[in-house]
């Protein structure tokens, strides 16, 4: 979808985003009231959509219980659309039940200075706290332009919050590890791992788990490949040609993201390679990716929308907590995630192949 210009947020109406998506209003109605009778390629462009235009939908009921904030900011900049679309999801979700309006507004800039002057006009607008989804939630300069003008913020998917604020995640070195295990448990022995952005600890994280994993499996870390990855799908082609262009290329890839596990599959398919017969392919999120591509993909589950429900609500908490005059601490969330098995890994050539069996899953 091509990037429509800049509007004013109060401006842009149901039939903007309707027309952007291609859809109905009544269909836009559908997806931002959670609606299940909705396509998801069809969810997937509208959330689009709103998060293009700054669309930001009224909830009826704008007034709150004991006072309760109904104007909350959603500041995002997320190279996955996949992960943005299922961020929102949760958070117009959250939103609806608590009668917020929720406000969206991208920030664009990756240097310090643009990120500043973002946040800084954003936070001059009727805005009560911010939600930060990754990669926005470890920029400094998002943070403290928020801290100086006093407006309480949630962080997702931050490894090491600061000590009054509010965080939401998962155990990625947990989950990579778990992950890890199941391609050692297959049999692999040569697994190529494709890292997300430096500047998330996240990413550092995950490759943390399967460090971890392959070390307690007592394997040779040295021999296991590693690949710079961004998080995004054209970082994913470049680390998963690197990995399969050496001379000994390894039998499993995973990717720290779906995207990039996605763009592994498109090359090694393009290379004549079945995946898995030649060579597993598994990446992390389980986003609507994973099971629109084929075949469809092996990942961790990172409950998405359940992190941004999770934000949306221990802000609501913290402004309710400053109104009473509550000295502010560090809360923070660690939600469950999951091994999600589908078609994308098996044993490695020449192994025996176990039965077939269906979708399995397990924390």
């Amino acid at each position: 979808m091509s990037r429509p210009s800049r509007r004013s947020r109060g401006t842009v109406t149901v039939q903007d985003v309707a027309r952007a998506a291609g859809v109905s209003a009544m269909t836009v109605s559908r997806v931002v009231n959670g609606g299940s009778n909705v396509r998801e390629t069809t969810r997937q462009a509208v959330l689009e959509a709103i998060a293009t235009l700054n669309y930001s939908p009224n909830s009826a009921a704008r007034s709150l219980a004991a006072g309760e904030a109904t104007q909350i900011g959603l500041l995002y900049s997320n190279p996955s659309a996949a992960y943005l679309s299922q961020f929102l999801i949760g958070a117009l979700a959250a939103a609806r039940r608590a009668g917020c309006h929720l406000v969206l507004e991208a920030c664009e800039g990756e240097r310090a200075d643009e990120q500043a002057e973002a946040t800084r006009q954003f936070a001059s607008t009727s805005v009560e706290g911010v939600i930060l989804p990754p990669p926005l939630s470890e920029a400094a300069p998002v943070r403290a332009e928020l801290e100086t003008a006093g407006i309480p913020w949630v962080s997702v998917a931050m490894g090491l919050p600061p000590e009054r604020s509010l965080n939401v995640r998962i155990d990625d070195a947990a989950a990579a590890a778990a992950m890890t295990r199941h391609l050692i448990d297959l049999g692999h022995r040569r697994i190529g791992f494709i890292r997300g952005n430096p500047n998330q600890t996240s990413s550092a994280e995950r490759h943390r788990g399967f460090v971890e994993a392959v070390e307690a499996a007592g394997l040779d870390v040295k021999a296991m490949p590693v690949e710079q990855g961004y998080f995004t799908f054209r970082s994913g082609i470049v680390a998963a040609e690197r990995l399969l262009d050496r001379k000994d290329p390894p039998t499993a890839i995973f990717a720290s993201n779906d995207d990039m596990a996605a763009a592994a599959v498109g090359v090694a398919h393009r290379r004549g390679l079945h995946v898995p017969q030649d060579i597993s392919i598994v990446g992390f999120d389980d986003t609507s990716l994973a099971t629109t591509m084929w075949p469809e993909l092996t990942t961790v589950r990172q409950p998405i929308a359940a992190m941004a429900e999770s934000a949306l609500t221990l802000l609501l908490a913290r402004l309710r907590a400053h109104r009473a005059g509550t000295t502010d601490k560090l809360e923070e969330q660690v939600l469950d995630h999951e091994l999600i098995l589908r078609e994308s890994s098996g044993p490695p050539p020449g192994a025996a192949r176990p039965p077939a069996a269906g979708k399995k899953s397990w924390r």
